[in-house]
């Protein structure tokens, strides 16, 4: 990025909900608190960053943006380089009373938090970059920030600018996942050139907030309206898209093609960010082990059966807190449909095998998840139970992995806190500098059109039955204990009919694992697109989920694959 051509600002997205569990840990093994490989890329790129005047901005300050920012002038100094570091603070909230009420539950938290930190914005970042700072880290701050405080830096923009904050935060979520913006896990890949060697994107950021998003010459990789569709689509929620800056609607973006590997966003509509921010909080669950048996050939639902009550005869299954099994034929999604699921110690050990009926004669996985309290009962106690079985079980016994200790899980707590009573700090060489973080602008929120639904395209005559991956992209990911699904389409004619044909109880007709689930649909007409949220699928969230695909990553592949009727008209 900083050798491909010119750029101002180079930012870096350090900190999944899951990563600030991982620092924690670290810290409690006298680590690190921020991302080390963050230094290593710095080595790398610090000096010709300050040669060429190029900004440095990124999260990877983690649990100790203070530590980082002295770690970088370590760095510097090892390099006989002399830039101006700043770092932000303020965003954690640990040891301070606060109301744990789960966000998306209502579910109050009992356990002591491991890390409670809030989600900042953009201005923090920006006042260091006003007072003179190179290199700008941070803690907790929401992905889009590292977006926005470099343009509330460039343009000037106040807490009334909400269009072009709004058009930022966008554009900041285009680009924080790196690739997934230029054909990088595309549902369309076979379209994208010489993928081996994807460039990352940029985003050209205008003064109103419009933008172009690129890459550099000479990179593999795709920029194109499906491309940036994808990626808008990707964890996302309802098209409000809530933020501590402003709130992005996403129902007002418009996409357009800008020549090769540059596409323009516009339009994008902001209203005033909500009197609370978000926080993630995380506590320690306790510990899980998972062992994998591998059945095969005839009978491989009894075959399983036989496997259960023999582990169960040696560790009762009560032992434990929390026990799921699954039983995955292979040619099948690893968690779809789902068997039993998770369930109670005490619930009935019955198994329904995941992907349908059993072929005659085949391969599929057994996997056993627990999950306990005790570390040594979800350890060797359980691993070894399984591996004792090896020569009383089913014919064809053998397993993926040796026994082994049980691993600590952590659990994603999202909470809502006044804004108020957050009070970022910015830091400069070392020194405090002044900051107040402004209030919103007052008044009612302004008046936004969105697109309204077209009325529903009558299709007859012929069909055909297709995968509907054939007419439509899809991508997934995990939102806490959420898991969303976006797909999307080209053509005005099949995002009609992908509109009135994909509801929720269609989702769940063919996703039938996903019956047990409150599913949430939002129409995007303006990017041909429809958005599910999916609630409760990944449990308490990654860190704890047992699922084989724990950020739902592998689910919009999973519903492409699935064939539909399709209008002959609409097919490819």
């Amino acid at each position: 990025m900083v050798e491909g051509g010119p750029i101002d600002v180079l930012t870096g997205d350090w900190l999944a909900e899951l990563t600030m569990f991982i620092l924690a840990g670290n810290r409690l093994k006298g680590r690190p608190g921020y991302a080390p490989t963050f230094l290593r890329q710095l080595e790398d790129v610090l000096g010709p960053c300050l040669d060429r005047g190029i900004k440095i901005v990124s999260n990877a300050g983690g649990l100790d943006p203070a530590g980082c920012a002295e770690a970088v002038h370590e760095l510097a100094s090892r390099l006989g380089l002399s830039p101006s570091i700043a770092y932000v603070t303020g965003d954690d909230l640990t040891g301070l009373p606060l109301d744990l009420v789960n966000a998306d539950t209502g579910e109050r938290l009992g356990a002591a938090p491991l890390t409670a930190n809030a989600y900042l914005g953009g201005r923090p970042i920006a006042a260091a970059l006003s007072a003179g700072a190179d290199v700008v880290v941070t803690g907790r701050v929401t992905d889009t920030a590292l977006v926005t405080g470099p343009g509330i830096w460039r343009y000037g923009w106040g807490p009334g600018d909400l269009d072009a904050l709004a058009g930022s935060v966008v554009a900041g979520h285009v680009i924080e996942c790196g690739c997934q913006a230029t054909g990088g896990n595309y549902a369309f890949f076979q379209d994208v050139p010489d993928l081996a060697h994807c460039g990352f994107p940029l985003a050209e950021l205008h003064a109103d907030g419009s933008c172009v998003i690129t890459k550099h010459p000479g990179t593999g990789g795709l920029v194109s309206v499906g491309t940036v569709t994808a990626q808008l689509v990707y964890e996302l929620g309802g098209p409000r898209y809530l933020g501590p800056d402003v709130i992005a609607r996403f129902d007002t973006i418009t996409l357009a093609g800008d020549g090769p590997d540059r596409v323009r966003i516009s339009g994008v509509r902001g209203e005033p960010p909500p009197p609370t921010l978000k926080a993630s909080v995380n506590y320690l669950g306790g510990y899980r082990n998972t062992m994998t048996l591998v059945l095969t050939g005839l009978d491989l639902p009894a075959k399983a059966r036989a496997a259960e009550e023999a582990l169960w005869a040696r560790i009762p299954r009560e032992t434990f807190d929390e026990v799921t099994v699954a039983l995955t034929p292979l040619g099948t999604h690893p968690d779809l449909p789902l068997g039993a699921g998770t369930a109670p110690a005490a619930a009935d050990p019955g198994r329904v095998a995941e992907g349908g009926a059993e072929a005659e004669g085949g391969t599929a996985l057994l996997r056993i998840t627990v999950k306990s309290a005790d570390r040594r009962t979800a350890g060797r106690a359980f691993s070894s139970a399984v591996v004792e079985t090896g020569l009383a079980s089913f014919p064809g016994f053998y397993t993926l992995t040796p026994p082994g200790d049980a691993s600590p899980y952590g659990v994603h707590w999202p909470v809502l806190v006044p804004a108020g009573q957050v009070r970022p700090r910015v830091f400069v060489d070392g020194e405090e500098i002044p900051f107040e973080q402004p209030p919103p602008p007052a008044g009612p929120p302004p008046a936004i059109e969105v697109p309204g639904h077209r009325p529903a395209t009558a299709f007859s005559g012929r069909t055909v039955r297709l995968p509907l991956g054939r007419i439509a992209g899809a991508r997934s990911g995990d939102k806490g204990g959420n898991a969303n699904l976006g797909v999307w389409t080209d053509g005005t004619a099949r995002y009609d009919w992908l509109a009135a044909y994909l509801t929720p109880e269609t989702l769940k007709d063919l996703l039938p694992g996903l019956r047990p689930y409150r599913v949430e649909r939002y129409d995007l007409p303006n990017l041909k697109a429809i958005n599910f949220v999916i609630h409760g699928l990944l449990g308490r969230g990654v860190a704890a989920s047992t699922r084989l695909d724990p950020q739902a990553k592998a689910l919009g592949e999973e519903l492409r694959a699935r064939p539909v009727e399709i209008p002959a008209a609409l097919s490819p």
